[in-house]
């Protein structure tokens, strides 16, 4: 499952697997939007697979499943990761690649 987890999130730029029940996943995601970034966010709790790419995430070094971000094929980590990175000024380097001209 961590190969195909690792195969969707190389597919696209910015990439969020989250659940649509979780207030951090859409906090993280309207983030990325106000930066200027459009991610794919994968619902893993309308996925049948998303239990079992939950697990994967975790093995890959999420300390939790959701919201998991990928930007350009590598795991950033989750809400507190994003976030200290942003305050950094570190993630919008990050995200230079995946924004409009």
């Amino acid at each position: 499952m961590a190969d195909k987890v690792q195969r969707m999130s190389s597919e696209h730029g910015v990439m969020i697997f989250s659940k649509s029940t979780c207030c951090l996943c859409y906090a993280v995601t309207i983030l990325f939007r106000d930066l200027g970034v459009d991610p794919y966010v994968h619902e893993l709790d309308h996925d049948s697979e998303g239990k079992d790419m939950e697990k994967a995430l975790v093995r890959m070094g999420c300390n939790v499943s959701v919201p998991a971000v990928f930007i350009g094929g590598k795991l950033v980590g989750s809400t507190n990761e994003v976030m200290s990175l942003h305050l950094k000024g570190s993630l919008i380097q990050l995200l230079k690649p995946y924004l409009p001209d």
